[in-house]
């Protein structure tokens, strides 16, 4: 590649592919060399430029933990994990919205109507409602991982004050598809705004407010996977979530219950 220049270096970094090179990883090279290239060409990148991406890149490795990855809040807040979930979300389902940083493996199992408030303080809510397929068909032994934040707006992997898996549950649903489960008021917190993330909004103005909401990850046999999350509707940080991840049809009503066994399926 003696002879290789700015109009040739793209071709020539993909005709290093073998011709065994899978069709889609080659499709998906071809795609992202050609964005990339022209990106650097249209903007005349400077070296000062280049340096600064990779630092961020590299400060993003050093403070990523199997706790926070710095790597999925980067892809959040440029809105490529959202673009990802609408590109690959089914029109006749509920959209999907972020995983986020903070997802773990391995919480605990629970039956329905199982209370994870526990010892948490702040305002009790109960959450019902049933699992059904694209055509209203209730599904039975669909399994959820739910998980969310405390009052103080803090994960239970980011604050050592709460246990492992608090306000985290595994569950499967009951023959009609039904859920329930009761657990305390999530709060509207900040993303992590400590790192390389944090340089980028700060630099641009923005702020790290995400609206309060629940996680949900829903998986049943021959039916696709849905990760999604849950906002209220009175949240003041709904139209300025900085992770792009609040759907219209995700919004809900808290409403005042005294009774579980009010609660509706739907």
């Amino acid at each position: 590649m003696r002879n290789v220049t700015s109009e040739t270096i793209t071709q020539a970094f993909l005709d290093y592919c073998g011709e065994d090179t899978d069709p889609r990883l080659k499709f998906l090279l071809e795609k992202f060399a050609h964005h990339l290239h022209d990106f650097v060409r249209e903007t005349e990148l400077t070296h000062d430029e280049w340096r600064k991406a990779l630092e961020l890149l590299y400060k993003a490795g050093e403070i990523s933990t199997p706790e926070r990855n710095e790597f999925v809040l980067f892809s959040d807040v440029i809105g490529l994990s959202s673009l990802v979930d609408m590109v690959n979300s089914s029109e006749d389902g509920t959209p999907s919205s972020v995983l986020g940083p903070f997802h773990i493996l391995g919480a605990p199992d629970v039956p329905v109507g199982a209370d994870l408030k526990g010892g948490n303080v702040g305002a009790t809510v109960i959450v019902g409602g049933r699992v059904l397929s694209s055509d209203g068909t209730p599904i039975e032994g669909a399994e959820l991982e739910i998980w969310q934040t405390a009052d103080n707006g803090l994960y239970s992997n980011q604050d050592e004050a709460q246990s492992d898996y608090n306000l985290r549950a595994h569950m499967t649903t009951e023959a009609d598809g039904r859920y329930l489960f009761s657990t305390v008021r999530p709060a509207p917190y900040t993303v992590p705004d400590d790192g390389p993330v944090g340089e980028l909004l700060h630099a641009t103005g923005r702020r790290p407010w995400r609206p309060s909401h629940l996680h949900f990850i829903v998986t049943a046999p021959n039916h696709s996977t849905l990760v999604t999350e849950v906002f209220p509707s009175d949240d003041p940080y709904l139209d300025e979530d900085p992770v792009f991840g609040v759907r219209e049809q995700l919004i809900m009503e808290y409403q005042p219950n005294d009774n579980a066994d009010d609660v509706p399926a739907d």
